[in-house]
C-alpha cells in the first residue's frame, strides 16, 4: 500500500484520513497532510535534525499528539519538518527523527489557519492492506 492522505468535509473544520501500509508509514503523511491543511509551505535554509518522543496508551493519540508538537513549532518557531523517518510507532511510543527548517513566508502560500487538532472522530483503523488514521483538524 502507497503511503496516502485525503482531506474531507467537516462541520466547521478539515477531516484527514491517512493510509499506509503500517504505524510508522503513517507518520509522513500525516505530516504532509497536517501543512496541506495550512497552505502550500515551503521551507527555507538548511534542515536541522531533531528528535520527537511522545508517548501514550493510544496510537490514535499519540498520532495527534505528535501532530499538536509540529503545530507549535509552526507557530511558535516558524519551523516545519521537511523530512521524516520513523524507528518506532507503536501503541505505547513514537520516535520520529526529523529535519526541521524555517518557514519561508514569502515562498509560502497560506490557505488557512490550522487551530488545533482535536480528539473528535480520532481513530486507527485496520483496512485492507493496511492502517487508516483519521483525524480533525480545528481551522
Amino acid at each position: 500500500m502507497k503511503a496516502e492522505f485525503e482531506t474531507f468535509d467537516h462541520t466547521a473544520d478539515m477531516g484527514i484520513r491517512v493510509r499506509a501500509a503500517s504505524l510508522p508509514e503513517l507518520v509522513e503523511p500525516a505530516t504532509r497532510a497536517l501543512y496541506a491543511a495550512i497552505g502550500r509551505i515551503k521551507p527555507s535554509g538548511d534542515a536541522s535534525p531533531e528528535t520527537i518522543e511522545i508517548e501514550g496508551k493510544d496510537a490514535a493519540i499519540i498520532l495527534r499528539d505528535y501532530l499538536a508538537e509540529l503545530l507549535v513549532l509552526f507557530e511558535r518557531d516558524g519551523r516545519m519538518v521537511t523530512s521524516v523517518g520513523v524507528p518506532r510507532f507503536d501503541h505505547r511510543r513514537l520516535r520520529a527523527e526529523v529535519a526541521t527548517a524555517t518557514v519561508d513566508p514569502k515562498r509560502s502560500e497560506y490557505h488557512r489557519e490550522v487551530k488545533a487538532i482535536t480528539y473528535h472522530e480520532l481513530s486507527i483503523r485496520a483496512i485492507a492492506g493496511g492502517l487508516e488514521a483519521t483525524f480533525i483538524v480545528d481551522i
